[in-house]
């Protein structure tokens, strides 16, 4: 037996929202009858709501059928026009760090270091997060090293010209050169990824966030060494990777097409 409704519920509101609803998912336009069956309600009923719906500018038709028009945007403009890119971000790296079992975070270039704006813990790690609002030197991580290889090639140039490299571990990139190297390929293919050159426990993995041309910031993945093997990375990792991405870039302005 259906739950009672309270007096203020007014069923029309309801019914409307079912409506623009049963769109989701579909990009061909619907009939009566299809939307009539979504919303469990006679072809009578569904038709007038859909009408309704056409006067008002969310839906248009299409010969004997229905589809949404750009106006049904206009309902989460205010919702999403006041959320940040971490609080959009957050849980996408939730989910990615769950399916992965690894951490996950997503950076922007801030001078010459990268800053951490969103970080989900591994699932296997019990501790909390302290690395929002941090910074690492840009050149020596996977994220840095995506962000420096978008940048024009003389704004590039003098970002490598300030650089101080440092040894960190026996991995670290031992000289500009190298670096420049690095950032061609990583430019060329589309991801870095960084083995312990920072730190000698772990290996780093990163793809750009894009909404059309606009680089929102850098991906990240950490991969305890050992976890995996280097094709399983590269091969599985980067393609589940860059779809979070443009998950990411998708919710935070809406979809403006594949770069």
């Amino acid at each position: 037996m259906a739950a009672e409704q309270p007096d203020y519920f007014v069923k029309s509101a309801e019914k409307t929202l079912s409506v623009l609803l049963a769109f989701n998912g579909h990009s061909d336009p619907r009939t009566v009858s299809q939307i009539a069956t979504a919303i469990e309600s006679t072809r009578a009923t569904a038709r007038r709501f859909l009408l309704t719906l056409t006067d008002l500018g969310y839906l248009e038709t299409v010969g004997n059928a229905y589809r949404l028009t750009p106006r049904v945007l206009d309902i989460g403009a205010s919702y999403l026009s006041g959320l940040t890119l971490p609080q959009v971000a957050a849980p996408h790296l939730q989910r990615l760090a769950a399916e992965l079992g690894e951490t996950t975070a997503l950076c922007v270039l801030d001078g010459q270091d990268i800053l951490y704006v969103e970080r989900v813990l591994s699932p296997r790690l019990h501790a909390t997060n302290s690395t929002i609002g941090n910074r690492l030197p840009a050149w020596v991580t996977s994220m840095g090293r995506v962000l420096m290889s978008k940048l024009p090639a003389a704004e590039r140039e003098e970002f490598l010209s300030r650089i101080e490299l440092t040894h960190y571990t026996d991995k670290t990139v031992s000289s500009i050169e190298a670096l420049r190297a690095e950032l061609d390929q990583v430019a060329a293919q589309g991801w870095s990824m960084v083995a312990q050159e920072l730190d000698e426990g772990l290996r780093g993995l990163a793809v750009p966030v894009y909404r059309g041309t606009q680089l929102l910031g850098a991906l990240n993945v950490s991969v305890q060494p050992g976890r995996m093997e280097r094709e399983s990375i590269t091969g599985q990792m980067v393609p589940l990777m860059q779809q979070v991405a443009q998950d990411i870039a998708d919710d935070f302005g809406g979809r403006l097409g594949r770069k």
